[in-house]
């Protein structure tokens, strides 16, 4: 998982340009929305998009759904571990 969680990061850093970011800033339990990350609507849909490749996973349109997934890396992690199609 720990694996899973580094790769996240990663991803966030890339499909966000977060320049000045490295992937062991982010705190795999903060928010990656509002006070945590400080991320934005943009951010998840850009963010959705790049799982979507990297992870082959979908997020529904549901909103609640949404902002539980995308609550943090941990909630990313968990997400992607259930729903990623195994190789």
């Amino acid at each position: 998982m720990d694996d899973l969680k580094f790769q996240i990061k990663e991803l966030i850093i890339s499909a966000l340009d977060l320049e000045d970011i490295k992937p062991e800033h982010i705190i795999d339990s903060e928010p990656l929305f509002g006070s945590g990350l400080g991320l934005d609507s943009i951010d998840a849909l850009e963010l959705g998009v790049a799982l979507k490749k990297k992870f082959g996973v979908k997020f529904s349109s549901d909103t609640e759904d949404n902002k539980k997934h995308f609550a943090s890396v941990d909630a990313l992690a968990a997400y992607i571990a259930l729903e990623a199609p195994v190789p």
